[in-house]
């Protein structure tokens, strides 16, 4: 697909920078509304990212519209805090460090879904993860939500000290945004 112009139906600026990274030659804007977000009250991210590409589709009508879920699934707490993971708790990475204090089985990964809703009622989606493990403590300033004690498969450094510009390539998002362009060609 060439070009293509699309709205996300988020307020997240940083899952914008970093899906407009992944999705090069994309004309992706934030979705721009007054309306309140719709509820996230699907069983699966691809529930919860469909909710609000539908939502981002009743005004929307001339683009594609995306909407995004993803969260961190973490073994040793039986793949919690999952699709809740953004209102797990008020400080979720203090909430996780806490839960998994003296657990050796620190396995976890990230999973991301995007829905594509078109302007033709079409729909795509693409699922990225990204298998890691979680930190004994908060290491690096950039990313934002639990990249600070997130350290992927093959790497020493969290998510938050390899830096934006390694996120804008292997994380989840970039990885399910690549899903959805193969879906799209």
């Amino acid at each position: 697909m060439a070009s293509v112009r699309a709205r996300l139906a988020s307020r997240n600026a940083h899952k914008l920078e970093e899906l407009r990274a992944a999705l090069p030659g994309w004309e992706l804007e934030l979705l721009a509304t007054d309306r309140p977000s719709p509820a996230e009250d699907g069983a699966t991210y691809a529930d919860n990212a469909r909710i609000k590409a539908a939502f981002g589709r009743e005004q929307a009508q001339d683009c594609w519209v995306l909407g995004e879920d993803s969260g961190i699934e973490v073994a040793a707490l039986g793949g919690r805090p999952g699709i809740a993971s953004a209102r797990w708790a008020e400080d979720g990475v203090a909430q996780l460090l806490a839960e998994l204090e003296g657990v050796r089985d620190r396995s976890a990964r990230y999973v991301c879904e995007l829905v594509a809703l078109g302007p033709g009622g079409e729909e795509r989606r693409g699922t990225g993860t990204l298998e890691g493990s979680i930190a004994t403590g908060r290491r690096g300033e950039e990313g934002f939500g639990y990249d600070p004690i997130f350290v992927p498969v093959g790497e020493e450094r969290t998510v938050a000290e390899l830096g934006d510009a390694w996120k804008r390539l292997h994380s989840h998002r970039a990885r399910a945004a690549g899903a959805l362009r193969a879906a799209l060609s």
